[in-house]
């Protein structure tokens, strides 16, 4: 017995037809100051939300996540990322091929009862550590400071 109510939509579960929000409930548009993040600016957000488009003074407006900074900043931590990823990968790499690949090389003794291959595998881990502290370091000197300047600039908004 249907008593003159229409049936419900088949992907809801509200028992009927779903209020209309009035104009004071609608979410800002998203070039609302309030949804910029840190390293874009209030005041060149284009009201017609395209990037690029001129704002009052005739420049452009940067797209949001093109800001040159912000740019640098993903550049340095991707070369910094490149950087150790492929030290120690290839390090890693270069052992395996050699240990599949040149045997004999790899059973040659050094001293007492070490070989060549068991010191290439012993020395995966200070390469590891080696990648990883000339990437702390190397964030700490180049990255980390313009995340900083971003970070205060994007405070001081």
């Amino acid at each position: 017995m249907s008593h003159g109510n229409p049936p419900p939509a088949p992907h809801s579960s509200w028992p009927g037809p779903l209020p209309k929000q009035s104009p004071q409930h609608r979410p800002p548009p998203p070039h609302h100051a309030d949804y910029l993040l840190p390293w874009q600016s209030s005041g060149t957000a284009p009201d017609s939300g395209s990037p690029g488009t001129p704002d009052a003074s005739g420049a452009p407006a940067p797209a949001p996540g093109r800001h040159s900074d912000l740019r640098r900043l993903r550049t340095s931590y991707r070369v910094l990322r490149r950087t150790a990823a492929l030290t120690a990968l290839g390090y890693f790499v270069a052992f395996l091929l050699l240990s599949g690949y040149a045997k004999d090389l790899l059973d040659q003794p050094l001293f007492g009862g070490l070989n060549i291959g068991l010191a290439l595998g012993l020395g995966q881990l200070p390469v590891t550590l080696l990648a990883i502290t000339l990437y702390e370091r190397t964030a700490r000197r180049t990255a980390d400071p313009l995340a900083a300047r971003l970070r205060r600039a994007g405070a001081a908004r």
